[in-house]
């Protein structure tokens, strides 16, 4: 079966994209959410396989998603996404609970699928 995702950004064009990119390649998208509030929201009520997941978000940030996300109520994978590959340095990013990190531009379903095995 295929794994449903969540996308969570909120620049709506590389959501937008993610998303097509990502059901053309069997990924089933059950959700979008631009705050990382809506996002836990859409995480409970959805459950998602996985939570592609910006790591700035208005609000609450996508590092503070993934914590909230790992508590145990939630089964979801989490890989973080940012437009700023040097966000892979930062030590908050290399501390959070996800399966990885992945800079928007090498967003494709095969490094998805790397950081999932």
């Amino acid at each position: 079966t295929a794994l449903r995702v969540l996308v969570v950004d909120d620049h709506a064009a590389f959501a937008t994209s993610a998303c097509a990119l990502l059901a053309s390649e069997g990924f089933d998208v059950v959700g979008v959410a631009s705050t990382g509030e809506d996002a836990l929201v859409q995480c409970a009520a959805l459950r998602p396989d996985l939570l592609l997941l910006d790591i700035r978000l208005p609000g609450m940030s996508g590092v503070d998603v993934a914590h909230a996300v790992s508590d145990g109520t939630h089964t979801a994978m989490v890989i973080l996404i940012s437009s700023d590959a040097d966000a892979a340095t930062d030590p908050d990013v290399c501390a959070a609970p996800v399966r990885g990190f992945l800079p928007k531009r090498d967003f494709t379903c095969a490094a998805i699928d790397s950081l999932l095995r």
